[in-house]
């Protein structure tokens, strides 16, 4: 499958089961991905799942990678999925224009949201969230259900964070739940239609 052959993608941030299952489904694509884990536990677990297509680095090694430092580099990325605006602001400079963001931090702001993509609007970088709730993950322990019944799972999430960043092209500043509508507002009763407002001052009487 090469759905996202040519694509370069960093997804950065803490090395989740969501970051691992959307880093699978680009290299699965076709994609050259690299990966951010912070231990060395991390980064063995992360090559084991994902093997040598994909690069695993640091944080810190970042920019390194990128840019090549003196070897040959990564190159800039057009996806980026991270976890949440200050830690996408720092990897700005490595987004290529015309590219897209997507955040995945389980509580995005929607105001930063919108505000990055204002901000990245004339460059063409698109800039997304999902919002993801009610996940499986190993040792969470019971928790209340949603009202789909079940718990979700990473991959879920992955598809549509790279729905965001691959196919809703003329989409930016967006947050998209996915917790099996816990986060659903309350139906509400339906409203009155509206009635045309009294005349201010002293009414009379007209026989």
């Amino acid at each position: 499958m090469t759905k996202y052959a040519h694509e370069k993608a960093l997804v950065s941030g803490e090395a989740t089961d969501i970051g691992l299952a959307i880093a699978k489904r680009l290299v699965e694509g076709g994609a050259s991905v690299l990966l951010t884990a912070r231990t060395d536990a991390e980064r063995a677990h992360a090559v084991a799942e994902l093997g040598s297509v994909a690069r695993v680095v640091t944080p810190s090694a970042v920019g390194a990678a990128v840019t090549g430092d003196g070897t040959a580099g990564f190159g800039g990325v057009g996806l980026l999925f991270t976890d949440a605006v200050p830690t996408a602001r720092l990897l700005l400079p490595y987004v290529e224009d015309g590219g897209a963001i997507v955040l995945t931090a389980p509580a995005p702001c929607p105001d930063a949201v919108r505000a990055l993509a204002a901000e990245l609007a004339a460059r063409g970088v698109r800039v997304n969230a999902v919002a993801p709730g009610c996940i499986e993950a190993p040792g969470s322990g019971a928790v209340p259900l949603p009202p789909l019944g079940r718990l979700g799972a990473a991959e879920e999430v992955a598809r549509a964070a790279l729905f965001l960043a691959t196919e809703a092209t003329f989409t930016t500043g967006a947050r998209l739940p996915v917790d099996g509508g816990l986060g659903s507002p309350c139906p509400r009763a339906p409203s009155s239609p509206s009635t045309p407002p009294l005349p201010s001052g002293n009414l009379e009487h007209t026989p």
